[in-house]
């Protein structure tokens, strides 16, 4: 019963995920802010619809779970805006790393450890499931903004380098996204969504 008790804790605590909102707003919803649970789901299923564009053999399943997983760190951290300035990102990687050995230390000793190592990989990008997972974290606001003229984009004036670095994972994990990236963005800066810099 220990473990039951550790793992309705960890989800209960999961649940303040709901509560965190991100800049990408829901066009359907009245563009009202996103949660990060909302993007985590959203992205999950993102990954298994674009699965067939990965260019290395990838484990689908490893990849939902990082996805699923990815954002939990911010019921302590908070968001932060992608793209805020280098140390405003070094200072959240800190209190991002505090957060994960918390909340995941909430399970019981070997799954919370499989899952901090499962956060670790994808926040280190260093093996082909986690840079594609990484290409899907962030090619998702490139969907959102595009069919929500411009979007969060326009509205902090965003400009077309940012997103391109963003979502530089693509262009090795996969290319064929990576071309539509580049082709929505000279799009975006046509339309006046994305700065021209």
């Amino acid at each position: 019963m220990h473990d039951l008790s550790a793992q309705i804790a960890f989800i209960l605590e999961i649940d303040k995920l709901k509560a965190v909102y991100r800049k990408t707003m829901v066009k359907a919803d009245d563009n009202r802010h996103e949660n990060s649970a909302e993007h985590s789901w959203h992205i999950a299923l993102l990954a298994q619809t674009m699965v067939t564009y990965a260019e290395h053999s990838i484990d689908i399943l490893r990849v939902t779970k990082m996805l699923l997983i990815h954002d939990i760190v911010e019921i302590d951290a908070g968001d932060l805006f992608a793209f805020a300035d280098e140390q405003a990102h070094q200072a959240q990687e800190q209190k991002e790393l505090d957060a994960a050995q918390r909340i995941f230390g909430l399970l019981p000793t070997a799954s919370g450890q499989e899952m901090l190592n499962l956060w670790l990989e994808f926040e280190k990008a260093d093996s082909v499931d986690a840079q594609f997972a990484k290409g899907m974290d962030c090619v998702l606001p490139i969907f959102q903004n595009m069919s929500n003229n411009g979007g969060s984009w326009k509205a902090h004036n965003v400009h077309k380098t940012q997103v391109l670095k963003r979502n530089s994972y693509l262009r090795s994990s996969a290319p064929k996204l990576w071309e539509y990236v580049e082709q929505q963005v000279d799009e975006a800066v046509k339309n006046g969504w994305l700065q021209n810099r």
